[in-house]
């Protein structure tokens, strides 16, 4: 990148006031944004298979002329633009991965208002933006005193359990002064905090001696009909905020095969740790008593955690995140974050989550993202780094 200026306004408000010429400088990289988010959103990244799209973002990263342009044991995608002084460093991350297997038709189509595709909010806009980002940086003079590590996070979602920022943690020397989640959608979201998390799988196999004849279970599928109807028995208390939500049935193969084995997965959310740990057990004897009933091989594995935590509303990052929101025209919507933040929290790292764009249809082959609110999203992404750089985020 050419060499450039250092441009930090006085106070919070200066930088409330630049976001229209922010997003204005952010639109006339229209088609680059777009182009990065078509070429991305083609490359397949199921979670643990990322690799090609970290090259791809690490391609873009060299051509900006970022530092330090490198990947490591788990496909994490790091570049770093240089800070003028150096001495504090602020991360910006994308998970790189997608729900969508490599079966899926990765064809992204570019309509005159939305760009739709799989993947296209969740996360593929996020990893364009971090590709696009160094470019708006360098259109609009701008320089920051910390160094800004620019980063696609590989193996986030399912059984991938953030591992890849956990790993990026864990073996960073650098220390990180505040961080910055960003996801394609929603445009106006604000997360600082998240909620106790226990997401898994139950899975049911019946096996070859299995008694047809017992409590009318005919199926695998049906045996993990049973768990779910007991599930819905749990009483869910109002406060804490809690629920279980039953995200998928799989099983079987056609219409006269009954089915010899199924899997449901299964997320357990709460405001309380303890509540999460109270359901998670109540749920492993939901199964070992089906189990043991119907004479099927029924199983819980939970694979990802989540404790609660985070910085409070009154916190500078939250409060001037918020403030920033409103000055590009959105009003904004604070709720719980158990992604990327999470493992942030987890090192007591103050970090925040924020959506680009609006967008619908999330993880369907026709998911899609609006195409004009992307460049309020960049403005906000811009005026938040500006703020945490200039030392307004800092808690006293």
């Amino acid at each position: 990148m050419s060499k450039s200026k250092t441009v930090l306004s006085d106070d919070i408000g200066g930088i409330i006031q630049s976001l229209p010429k922010l997003e204005a400088e952010a639109a006339s990289l229209k088609e680059i944004v777009l182009a990065n988010l078509a070429m991305v959103g083609e490359i397949p990244a199921p979670t643990f298979g990322e690799k090609e799209r970290t090259a791809f973002l690490l391609q873009r990263f060299s051509e900006c002329g970022l530092h330090n342009c490198s990947t490591d044991e788990v496909d994490n995608g790091l570049g770093v633009l240089p800070g003028t002084e150096g001495d504090r460093n602020i991360l910006v991350v994308a998970h790189t991965d997608t729900v969508f297997s490599r079966k899926i038709d990765h064809t992204i189509s570019v309509q005159r208002d939305r760009v739709v595709g799989p993947g296209v909010a969740d996360n593929s806009l996020g990893i364009a933006i971090l590709a696009s980002l160094p470019t708006l940086l360098e259109r609009m003079d701008l320089r920051f005193a910390s160094n800004i590590i620019l980063m696609g996070a590989s193996r986030s979602l399912g059984r991938g359990n953030l591992e890849g920022l956990r790993f990026f943690l864990r073996n960073n020397a650098l220390p990180i002064r505040a961080g910055i989640c960003i996801g394609g959608v929603q445009l106006g979201r604000l997360s600082f905090a998240s909620v106790g998390m226990v997401r898994g799988e139950i899975s049911c196999n019946v096996l070859e001696e299995f008694d047809w004849t017992r409590f009318g279970a005919t199926s695998a599928i049906l045996v993990l009909n049973e768990v779910i109807n007991r599930i819905q028995e749990i009483p869910i208390p109002k406060r804490p905020l809690t629920t279980i939500v039953i995200g998928s049935i799989e099983g079987g193969s056609t219409f006269n095969t009954i089915a010899t084995s199924a899997i449901m997965k299964f997320e357990i959310r709460s405001e309380s740790a303890g509540t999460v740990n109270k359901l998670r057990l109540r749920l492993e004897d939901i199964v070992a008593e089906v189990s043991t009933t119907t004479g099927a091989e029924v199983l819980l594995d939970a694979f990802a955690r989540r404790r609660q935590g985070g910085i409070k509303f009154s916190h500078p990052l939250a409060r001037h995140a918020r403030n920033i929101i409103k000055g590009i025209g959105v009003q904004p919507r604070v709720s719980p974050n158990i992604s990327e933040l999470t493992a942030l929290i987890t090192r007591r790292i103050p970090a925040i989550t924020i959506g680009l764009t609006t967008g619908e249809n999330l993880n369907e082959p026709n998911e899609f993202v609006r195409i004009d609110p992307i460049f309020k999203g960049l403005a906000q992404l811009v005026g938040i780094l500006q703020a945490i750089d200039g030392g307004y985020c800092d808690e006293d």
